[in-house]
């Protein structure tokens, strides 16, 4: 009896887990260290070199994130950002994406300056889209925990405008 119940609770168990993370239509994949924990499913470009060549050869839209292992703002928004079922869809169906903890030379990625968390977006044709930022004017393409919504739009923002422009 008791190992019934037990073999029930662990199918529940089981099942919910899977539910709760987001799986790409290819199949669960293994975890890459590049997520960084931002979306283990993900495939994740290694350098924006590489991102940049992704981007143009697939004609999708790249985002870029910058943040640091050790700050606080960085480690909540990645909590919330891998746990978005419908965020993690969205760049796994629609976008390159590149998750870095140093600044890169392209002084285009910091047109407002150099902090972190930040998510930027280039499009194909590598033009940083400077247009699509979140919502504060010191810190433009700042995102906190509660923007989660406005990333989400703004990551469909940079589809559509991809698709505008071609």
């Amino acid at each position: 009896m008791v190992k019934a119940v037990l073999s029930v609770v662990l199918v529940l168990v089981v099942i919910s887990s899977t539910i709760a993370k987001y799986i790409p239509k290819t199949g669960k994949r293994i975890p890459q260290t590049l997520s960084r924990g931002w979306g283990d499913q993900l495939i994740w470009a290694q350098t924006y070199e590489e991102a940049l060549y992704w981007s143009r050869s697939r004609n999708k839209p790249l985002m870029v994130i910058f943040h640091l292992e050790d700050c606080p703002h960085s480690q909540a928004l990645k909590k919330v950002f891998s746990e978005n079922n419908e965020l993690q869809k969205i760049l796994d169906e629609d976008f390159i994406i590149l998750n870095l903890v140093y600044e890169t030379t392209d002084k285009h990625l910091s047109p407002d300056g150099q902090y972190v968390p930040r998510i930027l977006f280039v499009d194909p044709s590598m033009t940083v889209r400077a247009d699509i930022n979140g919502r504060y004017s010191n810190r433009m393409y700042a995102y906190e925990t509660s923007d989660i919504s406005l990333l989400v739009s703004n990551m469909q923002k940079a589809k559509k405008l991809l698709k505008a422009e071609l």
